[in-house]
């Protein structure tokens, strides 16, 4: 029982200690981002385009 407790902290210190490394080594400016948002760009437009209104109700 005690053999299986100290595997399972030393798993989780491993991941935990990966995910530290990754954050204090991550440089930003290397990387793109993945989105951007264009600040002329319709809020209310989706990807389907207009929203169509059948009933004649706004």
């Amino acid at each position: 029982m005690r053999k299986t407790l100290v595997l399972i902290f030393a798993a989780l210190a491993l991941m935990i200690g990966s995910f530290i490394w990754f954050v204090v080594t991550w440089d930003a400016s290397a990387e793109k981002p993945i989105s951007s948002v264009h600040p002329d760009a319709d809020p209310y437009q989706t990807h389907t385009g207009t929203i169509p209104n059948p009933y004649g109700v706004l």
